[in-house]
């Protein structure tokens, strides 16, 4: 949907919200078509796991003492077991032995980590035009994301304390200010590089297929989580 109005804007909240029960009905209804009910029952769990992600994320907005394994926990739940029960899935029923399963499982879990790092990075200093959507809504709503629980931590008590007052009070603040906090911490730098160690942890579970296109193609999703455009 990126550089595209969404549903939302199109036809209203409710139809965005009925469109989207729409579609995980009728991916049940698929899964309730194979031959064996192993898709449906990773399908339930894994949506269960994103709504508690959810949940969590919503818990802790304005929480300015959130832990990066808190936030690691967030994320793994809310986007990281999406992407790794696509791996999964798909190996599964390629009929692929349980070792590469569980290789591109694991693959899969990396690979959304580090996107979503890196997606909470670029909400913070990407451009409008290339992302296609509104930056700094994770500020707006007082999510403490990677690089901000960074800075948060890292004893600069000037940064920290401004950072702070955003998140918990709703303080309004321009992007620049805030960039300016980040990159005095070393917050940017240290947020992508926890993406890129995702990464190249996603990359080596691929060490257990054979060579081919196929994982030429998937370490190259990979890489270019990491690469995304700012």
């Amino acid at each position: 949907r990126r550089q595209r109005q969404t549903v939302n804007v199109l036809h209203g909240n409710e139809t965005a919200v009925l469109l989207g029960d729409y579609l995980v009905s009728h991916a049940y209804h698929l899964c309730g078509r194979l031959g064996s009910q192993f898709a449906v029952c990773r399908v339930g769990a894994t949506t269960n796991t994103v709504c508690e992600g959810e949940l969590m994320q919503i818990h802790h907005r304005g929480n300015c003492r959130l832990t990066e394994a808190e936030y690691f926990e967030i994320i793994t739940r809310k986007t990281a077991s999406l992407t790794a029960v696509c791996g999964e899935l798909g190996a599964h029923f390629a009929g692929a032995p349980q070792e590469q399963v569980a290789a591109l499982e694991a693959y899969g879990r990396h690979a959304g980590i580090a996107f979503q790092i890196v997606d909470d990075v670029l909400d913070l200093i990407g451009s409008t035009e290339t992302m296609g959507k509104t930056l700094g809504r994770d500020l707006d709503l007082g999510k403490p994301t990677l690089p901000l629980i960074h800075c948060l931590s890292s004893g600069d008590t000037a940064a920290a304390a401004q950072l702070a007052a955003v998140l918990g009070n709703g303080s309004t603040v321009l992007a620049s200010e805030v960039c300016g906090w980040l990159d005095r911490t070393g917050s940017i730098d240290y947020a992508m590089q926890r993406a890129a160690d995702h990464v190249m942890q996603a990359v080596a579970h691929l060490e257990a297929l054979p060579p081919g296109s196929a994982k030429d193609s998937l370490a190259g999703i990979a890489h270019f989580i990491a690469f995304r455009q700012q």
